[in-house]
């Protein structure tokens, strides 16, 4: 049996599917209600014989973080196993960047933690981390894994080159948390709608499809670059503009973004 979040990425919705285990989905972010199915597996004459628990660390559309602390609890005492997909969370959450589990010091209590070196860290490729037997039984039993082409080894170079900034240059973690506070600050004074985000990922709610891919267009010509993110990607009437911080960013380029998102979105009526 797989628990997934109902907000996960499509990558885990597709992986869980090719497992061909029997499935079951909590409320997003919503530990009662994840209790709830583990009661009801636990009542069943002949509960599962695994239960894995599957959330994103850091949800892409919406920038909240995954509560692991409290799913790691309850994972514990139910006897299930916890995945993470800590995809937007490493090199973003934790002590220098280190992740979900960091963040939360769950250290020992996450039997799997999946990262990529495509985001943070501006390479390519990712991490499944466990035991010796997960990584072994992946080893014989992952097909997709088995039949795909392993990294250059130029590309193993430069992914463990970005961990070794992250360990030895603090001060880039440190500079996108600071940036992403003044964002999302001077958004909402200027009434935009940023969303339940914690995190680097803004969303900036525009409720209509239309809208959202009119806005991205708009201050494309005013020399800023945002995707719309609209239906079916989210739900209907939920379109936004996602935005994503980075530490390379100074204050006089957010200034500029602002000035920008200030314009159009009283152009097109939003704020």
């Amino acid at each position: 049996m797989i628990i997934s979040d109902e907000l996960n990425h499509g990558s885990i919705i597709d992986g869980v599917r090719l497992t061909k285990a029997e499935r079951a989905i909590f409320k997003h972010r919503d530990v009662a209600d994840l209790e709830r199915v583990l009661n009801e597996l636990d009542s069943r004459p002949t509960p599962p014989r695994r239960i894995l628990i599957i959330t994103d660390g850091v949800f892409s559309m919406d920038g909240d973080i995954a509560p692991l602390d409290k799913i790691a609890k309850l994972a514990e005492e139910h006897g299930a196993m916890v995945y993470v997909d800590d995809a937007h969370g490493d090199g973003v959450l934790g002590e220098k960047g280190r992740g979900i589990v960091d963040h939360f010091h769950l250290h020992g209590k996450v039997h799997i933690d999946m990262g990529t070196f495509s985001k943070a860290f501006g390479v390519v490729g990712g991490t499944v981390v466990g035991s010796k037997d997960m990584v072994n039984f992946a080893l014989n039993k992952s097909r997709t894994w088995l039949l795909s082409g392993s990294s250059p080894p130029a590309t193993a170079a430069a992914c463990i080159a970005a961990l070794e900034v992250l360990e030895t240059e603090p001060q880039h973690v440190q500079k996108l948390w600071d940036n992403t506070t003044y964002f999302k600050t001077e958004l909402k004074a200027l009434g935009f709608d940023t969303g339940v985000s914690e995190t680097p990922i803004t969303p900036v709610m525009m409720g209509d499809s239309a809208k959202a891919k009119k806005f991205s267009e708009r201050i494309f010509e005013e020399g800023v670059f945002a995707l719309p993110i609209v239906f079916p990607m989210v739900a209907k009437d939920k379109a936004r503009i996602r935005t994503m911080m980075n530490s390379g960013l100074t204050k006089e380029d957010l200034g500029l973004a602002l000035s920008v998102f200030e314009k159009v979105g009283k152009e097109l009526q939003i704020i």
